[in-house]
């Protein structure tokens, strides 16, 4: 999960599996899978580093970047 604060300071935390879009509309957005959307204080390259991160944390992205090397 990751750590984000909404617009009125309220910090709430946000499975990172479930984000289809970021966008700044110009506050930050975040679209999930399901259609929700929440408007964030945190800006958008933050929110893609704080995502990142956790897919580090968990092994995705060194498993999808083997996988993709593995395929060519």
């Amino acid at each position: 999960m990751i750590e984000l604060t909404r617009l009125n300071g309220e910090t709430f935390y946000l499975n990172p599996f479930m984000v289809e879009q970021v966008q700044s509309l110009p506050d930050t957005t975040i679209t999930l899978l399901n259609g929700k959307k929440f408007v964030v204080q945190t800006n958008k390259e933050e929110v893609l580093r704080k995502i990142l991160e956790m897919y580090r944390q968990v092994g995705m992205i060194g498993f999808l970047t083997k996988q993709v090397n593995e395929d060519e």
